[in-house]
């Protein structure tokens, strides 16, 4: 179905969000277009920044690297979160394995005009790899994970799939 080279930074942001979510995703069920918080988060992207040139390294797209070897992603949410943070060391990850020494992750949030940086260590680089593991464990599981209380799925695209009874 998926193999490690398949997965991306989508896949780590929805391991890190929901279970339910990447396995659904993995899948082909895909409602994000009908999302208003998705749609915002292209916005955010599409105006910020917009003198760099995003990389393409097929299963995962990354917003920007600097002269100083850092991965820049710019984030639409106001606060930080894990998944944010994994996807971002994730990228990091998959440069490193291309052979491409990084530093770490910015991670840019327009809305609050912060950012926070995340060196990529050792330690980051075999969480990167636990995190691919656990990516394709769930895609192997035949079904469904349980859904999240519906209360961590406020502005999540799938909500309507996982809630409607």
């Amino acid at each position: 179905m998926i193999s490690r080279e398949d997965v991306g930074g989508v896949h780590i942001k929805y391991l890190y969000h929901c279970p339910r979510q990447l396995w659904l995703y993995l899948r082909g069920i895909r409602p994000e277009h009908l999302s208003a918080s998705v749609r915002l988060g292209e916005a955010v992207h599409d105006t910020s920044y917009t003198r760099t040139t995003p990389i393409d390294l097929g299963a995962a797209k990354l917003d920007f690297i600097d002269g100083q070897q850092w991965v820049h992603e710019v984030k639409s949410s106001t606060r930080p979160t894990l998944a944010d943070e994994a996807q971002g060391r994730h990228y990091c990850h998959r440069l490193h394995v291309l052979g491409i020494d990084v530093q770490g992750a910015v991670l840019h949030y327009p809305a609050t005009r912060r950012t926070h940086r995340h060196p990529y260590t050792p330690e980051a680089a075999a969480q990167a790899e636990a995190d691919i593991t656990a990516v394709l464990d769930i895609a192997a599981t035949p079904a469904s994970p349980d859904r999240l209380a519906r209360s961590r799925c406020r502005g999540c695209s799938f909500t309507d799939y996982c809630w409607t009874e």
